[in-house]
């Protein structure tokens, strides 16, 4: 048995039923933000199940009433603030925080098993953009909408998504939804190709098992992994180069203290209002 067939999960559940595995994020109290050891262990349940000799679907879901709201904000808030000796320093202490989100984005879009987001819930933030424009197919439950705040909070687009959703829905829309902070509905995921099937909330788990063992009662598991081989491949270096251009432009958003600013802006309009 390998280290990561025996590794021990906290804040996520995996779970194997026959060719389907089932990665839950569980963190429902803080709405399975991307706090706590979530990151790496999404990354160990995906290089198991990567490996896996006889799974077909890898399904990415959550816990509770939210898919994932996105960075922990109470563990940013928390973090000390640092002194750095000059620009570049400070650009690869950045680089550095941002590893572990990288190396999620790689492995998903990389992974060669068919990979399914399912929203039980809405999708914040990272939640949003990281995940549904690299899944081979998006479902949703009726409560689900993406939202992201990047241009709100002085960021960017994170971790090529900018390019991974107009690959998916094109530029406009890609710009309302990224630029624009738009929130997009479950029925407009439909209509703009993002989301395959809206299911019920209630028995939303099984109502996805159903639907992928449905397809794999009709359709033979290998010849849809090399499907999903086919038409991913042309599209992995650009992905790829995506991701990492994007965390190179976050960085230096950071470097100049842009969302600190930002954030310090914000509140001071809070503050006016209410005083």
């Amino acid at each position: 048995m390998s280290t990561d067939e025996s590794y021990t999960y906290h804040d996520v559940v995996l779970d194997i039923q026959g060719q389907i595995g089932v990665i839950k994020l569980n963190r429902p109290r803080a709405l399975n933000s991307f706090g706590g050891n979530m990151q790496i262990e999404v990354l160990t349940a995906l290089r198991v199940l990567d490996e896996h000799p006889t799974t077909v679907f890898t399904v990415l879901t959550g816990e509770g009433r939210f898919f994932s709201s996105g960075a922990d904000v109470k563990a940013e808030a928390s973090r000390e603030e640092r002194v750095f000796g000059s620009a570049a320093e400070k650009k690869v202490f950045y680089m550095s925080m941002f590893a572990s989100a990288m190396e999620t984005l790689r492995s998903l879009i990389t992974h060669t098993k068919i990979l399914v987001v399912a929203l039980n819930g809405p999708a914040v933030g990272g939640g949003a953009a990281w995940f549904p424009a690299v899944a081979d197919i998006t479902v949703a439950s009726e409560t689900s909408y993406l939202q992201v705040p990047f241009s709100q909070l002085g960021l960017v687009p994170e971790y090529g998504c900018a390019v991974h959703f107009r690959q998916l829905i094109g530029p406009h829309r890609a710009n309302d939804f990224l630029m624009f902070g738009r929130k997009i509905s479950n029925q407009e995921m439909v209509d703009w190709g993002i989301v395959s099937t809206i299911l019920p909330v209630k028995g939303f788990d099984k109502a996805v098992l159903a639907f992928l063992k449905d397809k794999l009662d009709v359709n033979d598991g290998r010849s849809m992994i090399e499907a999903k081989r086919l038409q991913n491949e042309p599209l992995r270096a650009e992905r790829l180069l995506a991701v990492y251009e994007a965390a190179d432009a976050l960085a230096e958003r950071f470097v100049i203290n842009a969302p600190r600013d930002r954030f310090l802006q914000q509140s001071a309009k809070l503050r006016g209002k209410t005083g």
